[in-house]
């Protein structure tokens, strides 16, 4: 009995690589049909980094984040060298028939999770207009996280209280974008190792503008008749 994966996240890369413009189109297509399997398997996604191509849809990367129970059996189905086998859609005329793209997992960066217990909190007069009640108060409240130093101070209010709850969501947030920047970063580092897609031994095929993907159909006849004659030709000697 095989049991299922564990819920985990994974991030996924797909690239045209240096691939000209009918790579990228191929990368589109093979992100519509990757984000429409990975619904199917009931797991959440979300693009986040995508590089535009230059001709309309087209891309050269996107990068995917994914969450949900059977990633590792999703993925070994995806994971390698697509094929694309059809005609140039920008280049009529063009002899070439075979298009390569490249599917990679990405190493993460821990987001985490960003904690209230690991913050500090220091009240401090506020400064600014308001008038002489705001200033001799400290109702003014500095947060700051403590792993990083980074730190937002709030004024919005003459309530310590609710200035303290407006600094938790923004600093929050500010290091959520911070977070999100280092792994773009990441990103970026290791897009430059998939650049060369690799040919041959595609883990996918798809033929056609209409982007079908190609089956292979095996056929034992001729195999079973070659047995035959083979078996006849035994008996006669």
């Amino acid at each position: 009995m095989i049991k299922n994966d564990k819920m985990n996240s994974k991030v996924i890369q797909i690239t045209a690589g240096r691939g000209p413009a009918e790579c990228c189109w191929v990368a589109a297509q093979v992100l519509k049909l990757f984000l429409k399997e990975v619904e199917s398997f009931g797991i959440v996604y979300k693009v986040i980094h995508r590089v535009k191509g230059f001709e309309n849809g087209t891309i050269q990367s996107a990068t995917i984040k994914l969450e949900g129970k059977g990633l590792t059996g999703l993925l070994n189905s995806w994971l390698g060298t697509i094929q694309w086998i059809g005609v140039s859609t920008f280049r009529k005329y063009h002899k070439r028939k075979n298009w390569y793209i490249g599917i990679y997992e990405l190493d993460q960066i821990n987001l985490g999770s960003i904690l209230e217990k690991d913050m500090v909190f220091k009240a401090m007069r506020s400064t600014g207009p308001g008038g002489q009640n705001v200033n001799k108060v400290n109702s003014a409240v500095r947060a700051t996280y403590k792993p990083t130093g980074t730190s937002v101070v709030v004024m919005d209010s003459r309530s310590q209280h609710q200035n303290k709850k407006i600094a938790i969501d923004r600093l929050r947030d500010k290091m959520l974008e911070l977070q999100l920047e280092k792994l773009k970063e990441s990103i970026s580092n290791q897009w430059e190792n998939h650049l060369t897609v690799q040919r041959g031994n595609p883990i996918k095929v798809f033929k056609g503008t209409d982007f079908k993907k190609e089956k292979k159909i095996k056929n034992f006849k001729n195999q079973r008749n070659q047995l035959k004659n083979d078996l006849r030709d035994r008996l006669k000697n």
